[in-house]
């Protein structure tokens, strides 16, 4: 190594990061506890060895910068951190280990751990917890930081601003969607510009996609576990560049051109007025337990980017079940998560976030905190405050699960919704109750803190456990590829095989499957509150009974694009449902229904049914054998109206659900509304009709169906 011979300028303190500004770079980088900090420059990926590296001796609080004239974008670099190396004392200073500039707008290449990348030997002679300092260099194969220039054209195409109770979110792996699409070239397969191609756009445009949501596109990690088990991190639930989109899931490039092929995607969403949202990986990192590699924070400064042990500081408290929780508790923590946020924000102009384990996020010193300084930051914040923000609101600590309890603009999985909705069409007794309160917008969790239907994001299914066909297939997960021995991932998934474990040949099972689906999808896109689909659910994708595919980069968790006759029927009655929904406003309202709970007398807008068309009694609520009831929605008092005044369209709707395993016939109700009702949706059959039938007086509800009726009043 040699010493950089160019003019060194001091620099500025902030932005944190490598900034181009037409004529340099201006380099900056925190950490309060280092002695020493060096810049190390790469002429190009394959260069083993920094051909210059720059002593950084200007700091100004905690923040170590220096300005370079003349570095231009492209410029490959990362650091050598100086300091104590005392791991009981959970400091981890290691300057032979290269270390990723935590922001960093792109990082080069594939980020494989090695052995060299542990900051202790990992000699099978080192006894358990007594670190001995590893001074292997890791810069021959540790990735590197890259400069880029942040210009770009967005060619005047601005956000679509979809409304968040109009919105329909898909959730979506950018390479598993596109990895087998075969309209798409050898090259754009698994990657950004081939999701942005036009033929991926439209189909999200005719199934009625309002939103897309992509599963972690931030830099991550693959676990050393993963790779020597021949797997690698497929979800990438592992992230280690908060800035920096994944270079793997670029076409053009992995030395910065991620950036604009990132930014061309979203402008593309955009301009056919699709919403991008991004789910966000805050809550832990990609460098694991103790015992995990050294590559970013914990060489930079390990006592403020995680949170210790307090009785132990070798160890970390884990909230998130990998190894590792970032300290929100430091500002400088916060102030990288939301200088993460402002950017994606503002620089590639996403339109929301999806916080994974979100409830780690919000922890004051032990508990979840409503009032935590990272939920005040994000309030107060300008820019983020008024983007789509979405807490999965749990973590694996005591307390963690906090469905129900985020505060105003935050909307959230609800965890309560998918099981509610599975555990009614299984055919468990007593679900009518509960699902009453999910079809309605779960106003049990939501009405009494200021909240509407649309803080309620619905699924049945996620990335996270199984399919929707495979809900209907399995009993049982089937996960021995992931060489786990089948203990990995949720044992209580809810699910019920239809009668037979797997696959199956026989007719009836595979028609009560399909019809299952149906049942299923119809619940989640007529319940009031945002709809979310799992990427395939549309068609009945399968990962054959694996619920948790983390790591299963292959055709097991890709979009399987050759359809057969079913899938093709399946995917059109989504698609027909989703037009349906866009129609008849009464199904995705923006308040509350009087804003009132489900059960109490007036309440007009909304009633709840018995089999006789009459309103539901106090002693049938709690019955536990009805497994039918009905869901009328009056539109005529909806009083709601769109964005430019318009008074939307005052439908009157009855939901009728039957999860017993016979038909039940049931009365329409009659008073004040006419006699003859217009079949919209019927999930015992396969299709949905372009001219629904009418019926009057009683319907037969086929078992474990759902049906949708119109009123033909007036």
């Amino acid at each position: 190594m040699k010493d950089y011979q160019g003019t060194v300028l001091p620099g500025r303190p902030y932005p944190l990061g490598a900034t181009y500004d037409g004529k340099g770079v201006n380099f900056a980088l925190f950490s309060e506890n280092a002695t020493g900090v060096k810049l190390c420059l790469f002429s190009d990926p394959s260069d083993h060895r920094n051909y210059e590296q720059v002593n950084m001796v200007e700091v100004t609080d905690y923040v170590w910068h220096a300005y370079l004239p003349g570095i231009r974008p492209g410029q490959l670099y990362g650091y050598r951190v100086y300091g104590k190396y005392r791991p009981t004392k959970g400091i981890r200073f290691n300057p032979q280990k290269l270390l990723i500039d935590p922001y960093a707008k792109a990082i080069q290449g594939k980020l494989e751990v090695k052995d060299i990348m542990f900051d202790y030997s990992l000699s099978r002679k080192a006894k358990k917890d007594v670190f001995e300092k590893n001074i292997g260099d890791s810069a021959p194969q540790m990735n590197k930081s890259v400069v880029i220039d942040t210009a770009f054209d967005w060619e005047g195409v601005s956000r679509p601003n979809t409304p968040m109770h109009n919105s329909i979110i898909y959730e979506l792996h950018v390479k598993g969607f596109t990895a087998t699409h075969p309209q798409l070239s050898e090259d754009e397969r698994g990657t950004f510009r081939g999701l942005a191609n036009p033929v991926i756009i439209d189909y999200f445009k005719n199934l009625g996609i309002t939103a897309i949501e992509l599963m972690p596109i931030h830099h991550f990690v693959h676990n050393k576990f993963l790779l020597e088990q021949g797997l690698s991190n497929y979800w990438g639930y592992n992230s280690i560049g908060y800035f920096a989109p994944h270079a793997e899931y670029c076409s053009s490039g992995v030395s910065g051109e991620q950036v604009n092929e990132f930014k061309e995607m979203v402008k593309a969403y955009h301009r056919a007025g699709i919403e991008v949202i991004l789910d966000v990986v805050y809550n832990h990192t990609g460098e694991g337990n103790h015992m995990g590699p050294t590559l970013s924070f914990r060489g930079i400064d390990n006592l403020h980017y995680y949170r210790m042990d307090p009785e132990n500081p070798l160890y970390y408290t884990d909230y998130t079940g990998t190894g590792n929780t970032l300290n929100m508790l430091s500002s400088r923590t916060l102030q990288l998560v939301m200088d993460s946020l402002r950017y994606w924000a503002t620089e590639i102009q996403v339109d929301g976030f999806r916080f994974d384990l979100a409830s780690a996020l919000a922890r004051g010193l032990y508990e979840v905190g409503r009032l935590s300084t990272f939920l005040d930051t994000i309030h107060q914040d300008p820019i983020i405050s008024q983007l789509k923000l979405i807490a999965e609101p749990w973590d694996l600590g005591e307390g963690g699960y906090q469905v129900g309890n985020f505060p105003v603009l935050w909307a959230e999985w609800n965890a309560k919704y998918r099981d509610s909705v599975r555990k009614f069409w299984r055919g468990d007794e007593s679900q009518v109750n509960e699902l009453a309160y999910r079809l309605s917008g779960s106003s049990d969790l939501y009405a009494d803190n200021g909240k509407r239907p649309s803080s309620s994001i619905n699924f049945v299914t996620a990335h996270d456990g199984f399919t929707l066909h495979d809900l209907v297939s399995y009993n049982q997960k089937y996960n021995q590829d992931n060489c786990e021995e089948n203990k990995d991932g949720e044992n209580h998934n809810i699910s019920w095989n239809s009668g037979e474990e797997g696959p199956a040949d026989d007719p009836g099972i595979i028609a009560l499957r399909e019809k299952r689906k149906r049942s299923f999808l119809a619940t989640l896109l007529l319940s009031q509150g945002v709809p979310m689909i799992s990427h395939g659910d549309e068609y009945g994708r399968t990962q054959k009974g694996n619920n948790n595919a983390y790591c299963q980069d292959n055709e097991l968790a890709w979009m399987n694009w050759q359809w057969d006759e079913r899938q093709h029927k399946l995917f059109e009655f989504t698609r027909k449902i989703i037009v349906i929904r866009d129609e008849h406003p009464v199904t995705h309202r923006r308040r509350y229904f009087k804003n009132r709970r489900i059960q109490g007398e007036g309440i007009k807008d909304i009633r709840w049914l018995n089999t006789d068309g009459i309103d539901m009694t106090l002693e049938e609520w709690e019955t536990g054998f009805i497994r039918c009831m009905g869901m009328l929605l009056n539109g005529e008092l909806m009083q709601e109206m769109d964005d430019y005044g318009n008074e939307l369209k005052k439908d009157i709707l009855l939901i009728l659900v039957n999860s017993y395993w016979e038909p039940i016939s049931f009365t329409l109700p009659h008073e004040d509304l006419s006699a003859r009702w217009e079949i919209l949706v019927d999930t015992d059959r396969d299709e949905i009709q372009d001219s629904p039938e009418m019926v009057q007086n009683v319907y037969q509800i086929q078992a474990r169906s759902l049906v949708l009726l119109k009123n033909m009043n007036g």
